[in-house]
């Protein structure tokens, strides 16, 4: 396989460069809203996970314990997403030619591993300990102060998120099949885990006012061991497409048509063959094109129309910025 070399350089004078500061522009707006969801979220759960701490403290729920673990462990998944924000930023060097995007992926799934093992491992083993002995009920007028006040730091940070997804949702779709389609794994992380919040809080609420209303001391530990169950569940959500994107994903099915249809306009091609595509980062996709190309063609008119190809894909796709052609294309040409 040839390697056509980076767009910016190859398509010189045909107006790629032009796309390709547009392409810059767009990926740094993208990491700077990515950022602002994920220090949204770090002020929203740093504060929450206090307050739930003392408040279980104080009352001895469990299921403020849980909350309180809930909260700690994504303020510190939070952090550990700006670690990967900042790791996938760093230039290519000899020993990772393509970049370092795929940093992200890695911890988003560092981030799932610790929301199944310290979130919802730590959650249930708490709520069956306090199942065995559970502690006396107390008044939960300070519970529910403080549930309430999470979930109102907990929607701001979900609408954050909610609104990065929306920024790239496709009409007529949802908001989960955003969740599917999006390549940023710090939205989609954020999003998941905030949405998890708010359940666990509409849980732990339940739990509360259920052995209040029954004067039974085991909904408390039940609810968690619900919210154990509900982390578990978002956990394995978040590894399933963090995991998806570290392997190497694909474009969606209507951006690979649309490059389909971008290569046949090309006069130059007798056939695509597939084009294959890696999601290297967030805003970065590799192709890989099998293509043949007319037989017979001159090397200058298989230059030209290679260059005319990584122009129209700088405008119509500035996402792809490494395009390569199968070696094997270019021979058949020039028989």
């Amino acid at each position: 396989m040839t390697d056509t070399t980076h767009r910016n350089d190859t398509a010189a004078g045909t107006g790629a460069p032009a796309a390709t500061a547009q392409a810059g522009q767009a990926t740094q707006a993208s990491r700077t809203g990515s950022q602002k969801v994920i220090y949204a979220a770090i002020v929203a759960n740093l504060g929450i996970a206090t307050a739930k701490f003392i408040v279980a403290g104080i009352t001895g729920s469990a299921a403020m314990v849980a909350e309180g673990i809930h909260s700690a462990v994504d303020t510190g998944n939070e952090f550990l997403l700006l670690l990967g924000e900042r790791r996938s930023t760093r230039p290519a060097d000899r020993r990772h030619p393509f970049g370092y995007g795929k940093s992200l992926y890695f911890w988003a799934l560092i981030v799932a591993l610790s929301v199944f093992s310290l979130g919802g491992g730590l959650s249930i083993y708490h709520g069956v300990a306090a199942l065995q002995a559970p502690p006396p009920l107390e008044d939960p007028l300070w519970n529910y102060v403080v549930l309430g006040v999470a979930a109102v730091f907990e929607g701001y940070s979900w609408n954050v998120s909610r609104k990065a997804l929306n920024a790239v949702r496709k009409a007529g779709t949802t908001l989960w099949q955003a969740v599917r389609a999006s390549k940023d794994a710090s939205v989609f992380t954020v999003f998941i885990e905030d949405t998890a919040a708010l359940l666990g809080i509409a849980i732990a609420a339940a739990g509360i006012a259920l052995g209040q209303y029954f004067d039974n001391p085991y909904f408390d530990p039940a609810a968690s061991i619900l919210i154990g169950m509900l982390l578990v569940g978002a956990a394995f959500m978040l590894a399933r497409e963090s995991g998806a994107l570290l392997v190497g994903e694909s474009i969606d099915r209507d951006q690979l048509a649309a490059l389909y249809a971008l290569f046949r306009r090309e006069p130059a091609l007798d056939s695509v063959a597939s084009l294959r595509t890696m999601q290297m980062g967030p805003e970065e996709v590799l192709l890989a094109a099998s293509v043949q190309f007319r037989r017979g063609m001159p090397i200058d008119e298989v230059e030209q129309a290679i260059a005319r190809l990584e122009a129209a894909i700088a405008v119509e796709h500035p996402v792809i910025r490494h395009v390569y052609f199968e070696a094997s294309a270019l021979r058949a040409a020039m028989r």
